[in-house]
């Protein structure tokens, strides 16, 4: 996987038109305005979708970009980029043994930005209350069964229970709302989904339903096994009825429902992300980086921009950071990393990282 240095002076090369005062908006005219930051790259699970079961190389302490570093970015991505949501992510954002602090300073910098973090939630109702003291909205769990020995043969661990604590214990912390994210697995979990939206609108939380994607460790992920965004629904329309939500998507990654008993009561939303069959690519508005400070413009690019030299060199200003961060993004690619969708394209070519390694 190439990865340019980061330099300053000269742009990176094809990005000569990028333009910090724009914000971090690409050559197809997209403007990126959710910023996600991996914290981490360990996680305590070993989920079949995202890792292998011996894990991966993890990168060491002084690899990871600090909580200052952290800090700068995001302060640099909304006061300089237009950055206006921002997502913390991981590996599992909760291993991170100063994440309080990296939360309580990005809230004392932006009094109004939303933070969310996405969690597996296992120890989250020990940090709830203070992670939401500091300034955390809201949280994402993956949670893709409430079987113990589905959700063991899927995460490795025999760990929902945990899970199922943390979540309650996030809901009470009040960091809602509260949204669960399953990965459907053909023959495994699939046959589950009435039954995890059931639980999810019985206890108030809102679904969210994702298409496996080829971001798996093993790079054992096939298009053939993937259950698509259609699969989902009809497994869903079983149970529920589904209406399109009249509200606009803008940019966001899932296709959202209102959720109707069949006597035609609204019970709630849902949430289903296609990313494999019926992808948004043409409105993605989302910059990544990765535990260690790279620009990853796309998660199936196979080009990453170093950050962290710029943060680390007395002397490189914020404008420096800014400008290296609008060029990167500036060369991010059409679509799944190549020039239009599809994971069956001869162009496409998956990257190297799993997604823990990437960040969601």
């Amino acid at each position: 996987m190439p990865s340019l240095p980061s330099r300053r002076g000269e742009p990176l090369p094809g990005a000569e038109a990028a333009d910090p005062a724009r914000g971090l908006m690409d050559s197809f005219g997209r403007r990126a305005t959710d910023l996600r930051i991996s914290l981490i790259d360990k996680c305590n699970l070993r989920c079949t979708y995202c890792m292998p079961a011996e894990g991966l190389p993890w990168l060491s302490r002084d690899q990871l970009l600090t909580a200052e570093e952290i800090r700068r970015l995001v302060r640099i991505g909304v006061d300089t980029l237009g950055v206006r949501e921002l997502r913390l992510t991981g590996g599992e954002p909760l291993v991170r043994a100063d994440l309080v602090d990296i939360i309580a300073g990005i809230r004392a910098d932006h009094p109004q930005l939303p933070i969310a973090m996405t969690t597996n939630a296992i120890g989250l109702e020990r940090k709830a209350e203070e992670l939401a003291r500091a300034g955390l909205d809201r949280v994402n769990v993956s949670l893709d069964s409430l079987h113990r020995e589905t959700f063991a043969q899927l995460t490795r661990r025999d760990s929902l229970d945990k899970v199922l604590v943390g979540v309650e214990g996030a809901a009470a912390a009040g960091l809602t709302p509260l949204k669960i994210n399953a990965v459907l697995m053909r023959g495994i979990n699939d046959h589950e989904a009435p039954d995890l939206l059931a639980w999810a609108l019985e206890q108030g939380y809102e679904m969210r339903f994702i298409e496996q994607m080829p971001l798996d460790g093993d790079q054992n992920w096939r298009r053939e096994g993937t259950v698509s965004a259609a699969e989902t629904r009809a497994l869903l329309s079983e149970r529920f009825q589904l209406r399109a939500d009249a509200l606009p998507r803008n940019g966001a990654p899932a296709e959202r429902f209102d959720v109707l008993d069949l006597d035609g009561t609204v019970l709630g939303r849902v949430g289903v992300i296609a990313s494999v069959t019926e992808p948004f690519c043409a409105d993605c508005r989302r910059t990544r980086i990765t535990a260690e400070g790279k620009v990853m413009s796309c998660l199936f690019s196979r080009e990453e921009f170093d950050l962290a030299p710029l943060l680390r060199d007395p002397e490189a200003d914020d404008e420096d950071v800014a400008r290296r961060w609008a060029e990167a993004m500036w060369l991010k690619p059409a679509a799944h990393g190549t020039d239009r969708p599809g994971f069956d394209l001869d162009s496409f070519t998956r990257p190297d990282r799993s997604m823990s390694a990437i960040g969601g």
